[in-house]
């Protein structure tokens, strides 16, 4: 070899070893929870931090969504329907552990498992949904749950409520239990109280539905009322709390509902009780005195651990509603804060909006669409937004299949 090309190839040799010195570590990003905020966050990542190493925990290889669980709860679905997989996540490049954190360790950057050793991050997503605040009302725990099915969280209590209402006699009453306070898709026991009226026409025709309610009002509650006298005369009657419509204590062995009108004997329950966010969100030191987890409305960055994230249900924001369109939309912001925090090529900020559509019946829906922008340090709903939840229609039931999997796409790759 002559002398140049050795001295050349040495230099060569010397500006590689230089250039990899000079290339940063690829980033370690961990997002806690595989709902529909976590896996869309995952799934935006992938795309906006090419470089970064993302990995998705949650102790569930498959989950279950609740939009369009109140589907399955009539026949218009069944479960396997609305179960998606991981696999989609894995294909984009996403590493998923079936792994349940148990603790943050802010300080030194890490999580704890509850099997296997703690994992390192640079930054770590949490999205740990809501838990159900069992005790109110005064007799409903886990237990009474058997009997009186919430059906909040998509599965097996969706199966169980199904199941009571094949199972009752015509003629029966179906109670839906209403709490007070920030709640998960907030539309979502009217579309429910809508779709059981519609299955109780066909099946037992002589039986009602009754909506205790501790709320004094409720999301587009004129499109809702409307629809029910048009669509179920006389089978659906909403009790505020003045006609003792909240439920201060039940008796799930005798199937009773207690309020301030006396007691209640019904042939079914659905007891939906106060929420939170989940448990590892409080555990953490995530969650502030009154329960949620207060964020930067620009990233989602939690205002009480450094480089920790919360988005979805759990997170304050704002007056954007807990529902799973609301969820995607700050998996999408948070996502693009991440991305440039840790170099990668600057992208404009995604607009925080959401859609949920209520079911009316097998074919009818109608939209409740907004869109938000962060004024003085808040989340609020911008004016002028486009008149989607108008009138209920056949249109508006398509659009709703349409868009429940436009979710599953852009949030799990299924």
């Amino acid at each position: 070899m002559r002398r140049r090309d050795f001295l050349a190839g040495g230099a060569l040799a010397g500006l590689s070893w230089r250039a990899a010195r000079a290339t940063p570590p690829a980033a370690r990003v961990i997002i806690v929870g595989g709902g529909f905020a976590g896996s869309c966050c995952a799934l935006r990542l992938r795309e906006l931090s090419p470089r970064s190493a993302i990995t998705l925990l949650d102790p569930q290889a498959e989950y279950i969504t609740c939009p369009m669980s109140d589907a399955v709860l009539v026949g218009l679905r069944d479960l396997k329907t609305i179960t998606v997989g991981r696999t989609g996540l894995e294909r984009a490049g996403v590493r998923f552990l079936p792994a349940a954190v148990t603790g943050i360790d802010a300080a030194q950057h890490r999580v704890r498992l509850a099997a296997g050793p703690s994992l390192p991050y640079d930054r770590l997503v949490v999205a740990p949904g809501i838990r159900l605040l069992f005790g109110t009302p005064v007799g409903y725990d886990a237990a009474a749950a058997q009997q009186l099915p919430h059906a909040w969280q998509a599965g097996p209590q969706t199966v169980l409520l199904l199941r009571q209402l094949q199972a009752m006699a015509d003629g029966g009453v179906v109670a839906i239990s209403v709490p007070t306070g920030l709640m998960r898709c907030p539309p979502g026991p009217y579309e429910r109280a809508s779709l059981i009226a519609g299955w109780l026409q066909q099946h037992r025709p002589r039986s009602k539905v009754l909506i205790f309610d501790a709320n004094n009002h409720f999301p587009r509650q004129d499109v809702f009322t409307r629809a029910w006298q048009e669509l179920y005369p006389n089978m659906i009657e909403w009790l505020p709390p003045a006609a003792g419509g909240a439920v201060t204590r039940v008796d799930a062995a005798r199937r009773m509902l207690f309020s301030s009108s006396g007691a209640h004997p019904v042939a079914v329950a659905n007891v939906i009780p106060p929420q939170a966010p989940g448990q590892l969100a409080a555990d953490v030191g995530l969650a502030s005195g009154h329960g949620w987890c207060p964020v930067d409305p620009l990233s989602f960055g939690s205002q009480l651990l450094p480089d920790v994230h919360v988005i979805g249900d759990a997170c304050i924001a704002g007056a954007m509603p807990k529902a799973a369109s609301a969820a995607m939309s700050q998996a999408r912001r948070c996502a693009q804060a991440i991305s440039a925090a840790l170099g990668a090529s600057a992208t404009p900020a995604p607009p925080l909006e959401s859609v949920c559509y209520s079911m009316l019946s097998a074919d009818s829906a109608f939209a409740i669409e907004a869109r938000f922008a962060v004024e003085a340090h808040d989340i609020r709903q911008l004016s002028g937004n486009p008149a989607t939840d108008g009138a209920p229609s056949a249109q508006r039931a398509r659009q709703a299949q349409e868009w429940y999997a436009t979710l599953r796409t852009q949030c799990f790759g299924a």
